[in-house]
């Protein structure tokens, strides 16, 4: 009897071995664009906050690729162990509206952690061309609607669906001509190739405030304190135009609630930091303090709206 009874001890003991504390090596923070451009900066940018705060290196890792949906893919299929996630911008929500064949569901298939920044976007034109307002620009496009393009940084960017927008406030179809990324749309503005392009202020502003473009309006109900000259889409023309770029982290599904809660309050401390809220607003984004609950809701809200307005344009996915 006291033979089975150390035989078994052991058995016994070993459901209750402690689990290794989190985090307990590098988290693996994936990217699914480029280096440069405003979803990389804002991305580095929480994955510092997210070392300093949690401890441990959080490593960027960029895997551009499928629209955004290589990175995707990295982080739908990994461990839900709070090591791996996933930073990027307002596009992935989107990746089922606009792309036929998305490996995994955007929503479903993701824990929201934190919404980290917002910021809005600037409506440019070439700097040759005579109209220097919304309405001068409505007018020339009915006129010879030939002559005019939408350049898109890609398919389901916030700079895409404002163009949506755009068009269904002026009640034009002006084309639009996708790119892989900002860089070469707005090359093409400067060139003249494109007549117009909203994009995030962070890209478009140097632009402006070089003279390869001219700055038309700003997508957000007051004008900017880093840029006063831009009138808003309202003061220029077309009141409602009001979008915004934004930026969060996600898990992978089935993420611990005490992780998603622990990254949420790292987050939320760290950008709210007066030196990191300074630099935001030095590039015309400012942080988001909200919890996972929030950030869920507002992805939702996001989602119907923009959905509707690719809906009502009758977009086709490509």
């Amino acid at each position: 009897m006291r033979r089975r009874a150390l035989l078994t001890t052991p058995l016994l003991a070993a459901p209750a071995l402690a689990q290794p504390a989190w985090p307990n090596r590098p988290i693996r923070a994936v990217i699914p664009y480029t280096p440069g451009g405003a979803t990389d900066a804002m991305s580095r940018l929480a994955a510092q906050k997210l070392s300093e705060r949690l401890g441990v290196p959080v490593v960027p890792e960029n895997r551009a690729g499928g629209s955004g949906t290589v990175g995707g893919v990295a982080v739908a299929g990994a461990l839900p162990d709070g090591h791996t996630i996933l930073l990027t911008a307002s596009i992935h929500v989107m990746a089922r509206g606009v792309l036929k064949s998305v490996p995994y569901d955007p929503v479903a298939d993701f824990t929201p952690i934190a919404r980290t920044g917002q910021g809005p976007l600037l409506l440019l034109t070439n700097p040759g061309r005579a109209e220097a307002d919304i309405p001068a620009v409505i007018a020339a496009a009915r006129r010879e609607p030939a002559r005019w393009s939408f350049g898109l940084s890609s398919l389901g960017a916030a700079g895409h669906l404002a163009s949506i927008e755009f068009n269904r406030l002026a009640g034009l179809d002006i084309p639009m001509v996708p790119y892989r990324g900002s860089a070469p749309a707005l090359a093409d503005i400067a060139a003249g190739n494109v007549q117009l392009m909203l994009d995030p202020i962070l890209a478009a502003l140097p632009l402006a405030r070089g003279g390869q473009a001219r700055a038309l309006a700003i997508t957000r109900a007051t004008r900017s304190p880093i840029a006063p000259e831009i009138p808003t889409a309202a003061e220029a023309g077309m009141p409602g135009l009001e979008f915004f770029s934004w930026y969060g982290v996600w898990g992978p599904r089935g993420l611990p609630g005490e992780i998603v809660a622990r990254m949420n309050a790292a987050l939320r401390e760290g950008l709210a930091e007066p030196a990191v809220v300074q630099r935001l607003a030095e590039l015309g984004f400012e942080p988001v303090q909200e919890s996972p609950a929030e950030f869920a809701a507002y992805i939702a809200a996001d989602l119907a709206r923009n959905t509707a307005l690719l809906r009502a344009a009758n977009f086709q996915p490509e």
